[in-house]
């Protein structure tokens, strides 16, 4: 009974220690995994960082995500469901927009039109 009771302790005293053995070496296998995605998330800022550099990938991204265009380009744009084009850097005539009115003279005729003394322009 007594060498019983001895195995008993010592197993109890040892189960303790070999918990945390366990749990430290998880732990370290998850800090091992973590710093291999950290390494490799690294490697691919440094090679995006160094394919940004390049001025060629810029203008395509430009073009692509601003819609830049360079003189003499042709840009086609879909407005209102038909294809409408153009020269890049030109305006047609009837798209230029028309000189604004001095903000003082638009008040004035809403004013008129509010009053009805001037009838109110058709909707186009």
């Amino acid at each position: 009974m007594l060498l019983g009771a001895l195995v008993l302790l010592l197993a109890l005293t040892l189960a303790g220690p070999l918990r945390q053995y366990q749990a430290g070496q998880q732990e370290l296998a998850e800090l091992t995994a973590e710093g291999q995605a950290l390494d490799r998330r690294a490697t691919e800022l440094e090679a995006e960082l160094e394919q940004q550099g390049d001025p060629e990938w810029t203008q395509r991204q430009a073009r692509e995500r601003l819609t830049y265009v360079l003189p003499g380009d042709r840009l086609l744009r879909v407005v209102d469901g038909e294809a409408v084009e153009g020269d890049a850097g030109t305006l047609d005539e009837a798209a230029a927009p028309e000189e604004p009115t001095p903000w003082f003279q638009g008040l004035m005729e809403s004013v008129a039109r509010a009053d009805g003394d001037v009838p109110e322009e058709p909707e186009e």
